[in-house]
């Protein structure tokens, strides 16, 4: 049985609340993710997320927040491929965070489900590292410079 849960984490020198207020601001999300969501990220709600460079578009479905702590979500139904993503906030001391991201679902009878896996890791590495770079250094530009 193939294992289809693929996790990555990071350390950011920077505290939880910083890190979670990244990621759930409108404001912020658009220098080191996606250029833009519709709003701020709260359980229940479907934000709608948009790469302006791709062209792209999608919506997630915000099952739980826990303030500073954790953020879960189901992404990718519109492409029949849905996957849960939780992110997990966790401050170790002041100024240092361990972030975690894990997405499952994915399935295994999909002949491309490695591919798609292996995408999804490589993407979550590349968006730790510009979460990292943004909050440590306030680099704003490498979101969206992967060039396909």
């Amino acid at each position: 049985m193939l294992e289809t849960q693929i996790t990555t984490k990071f350390r950011i020198y920077r505290s939880a609340k910083e890190v979670f207020e990244a990621i759930v601001d409108p404001e912020k999300i658009g220098n080191f993710w996606f250029s833009s969501s519709s709003e701020r990220w709260e359980e229940g709600k479907m934000i709608t997320l948009r790469y302006e460079e791709y062209d792209a578009e999608g919506i997630i479905n915000v099952i739980e927040i826990d303030r500073n702590k954790k953020i879960v979500f189901k992404w990718g139904a519109e492409h029949d491929n849905e996957t849960i993503v939780t992110i997990t906030i966790n401050e170790l001391e002041k100024m240092n965070t361990i972030i975690e991201i894990s997405e499952s679902g994915f399935k295994e009878e999909d002949p491309e489900v490695v591919n798609m896996m292996t995408d999804q890791k490589g993407g979550w590495v590349y968006m730790l590292s510009c979460l990292k770079s943004y909050l440590e250094n306030d680099v704003k530009n490498l979101r969206a410079s992967l060039v396909h």
